[in-house]
């Protein structure tokens, strides 16, 4: 496992920075080397992570226009267990910046990540919520991408104009780019369209959607606003045993690629 995931979705709402701050803390939980990089101009991965977004000396913007490294730019989160490159507002200008630029616009962020992705076991970028240079950025520099998405109808729209953008993406910029996997959050059993979208998901995308459910969960929610990943703040919830659930699903999946099954059949 050595690899960037680049957690996705143009649709807000769905528990994409939810996604990508409790399973940074998880996958740090199960002692891996994690990285968190906020690419939200928002900052709410940041201040969820115990960071405060108005008080940074150097930021995820820094490190795209040239002016610091990610380690430089990086603090450490330590009690959830992962280093932080935080963002606030300054990174609206970034992506101004970007535009402005002739070549090589959509590969700065690869070319940063480049330099620190031995240092880790996974990399974790929580994208905005759009189909901006930012988010071309983070695809261009991922090896695969993570969608966090509700099971409703409006979602699977999205979905598909998410998964459009990375066909895109893989064409022309990173061929290597994959599908980690679609993650059904807010999920609600009780709930009869919940329960058809999440089918037609799994008849669609087959083992590419996550056996891991992330459920509606108040401590989810309350977590961000004490500044911590829901595993430390109330490490019995619901919500943070799903995230556990899901760091465990992947390194399994990452364990079963690297080491695939052998077929007893033998010949006579």
């Amino acid at each position: 496992m050595n690899r960037i995931i680049a957690v996705a979705n143009q649709k807000g709402g769905v528990g994409k920075t939810t996604t990508a701050v409790n399973l940074a803390a998880s996958l740090a939980a199960s002692k891996k080397r994690v990285l968190l990089l906020d690419l939200d101009p928002q900052g709410n991965a940041t201040m969820g992570s115990g960071v405060d977004k108005n008080a940074l000396n150097r930021s995820v913007y820094d490190v795209l226009m040239g002016d610091a490294t990610v380690i430089e730019a990086a603090v450490a989160c330590e009690e959830s267990g992962f280093d932080l490159v935080p963002a606030n507002q300054d990174l609206t200008a970034a992506e101004v910046r970007l535009l402005t630029l002739l070549a090589g616009r959509e590969v700065k962020l690869k070319a940063a990540l480049s330099r620190v992705r031995d240092r880790y076991d996974m990399i974790l970028i929580d994208c905005p919520p759009a189909l901006n240079m930012l988010t071309v950025n983070a695809l261009a520099a991922a090896d695969t991408v993570l969608i966090p998405m509700q099971c409703e109808y409006f979602a699977l729209e999205g979905l598909s104009a998410l998964i459009n953008t990375v066909d895109q993406v893989q064409a022309s910029i990173n061929p290597s780019l994959k599908l980690e996997g679609i993650l059904r959050t807010m999920f609600d059993p009780r709930n009869n369209l919940s329960n058809e979208v999440s089918a037609q998901l799994i008849q669609h995308f087959g083992e590419l959607v996550f056996a891991t459910v992330i459920p509606r969960n108040v401590r989810l929610a309350e977590a961000p606003s004490f500044g911590r990943p829901a595993l430390y703040h109330d490490k019995e919830s619901r919500g943070a045993l799903a995230y556990l659930a899901l760091a465990a699903e992947i390194i399994r999946r990452d364990e079963e690629a690297l080491n695939p099954r052998q077929d007893a059949d033998i010949t006579t």
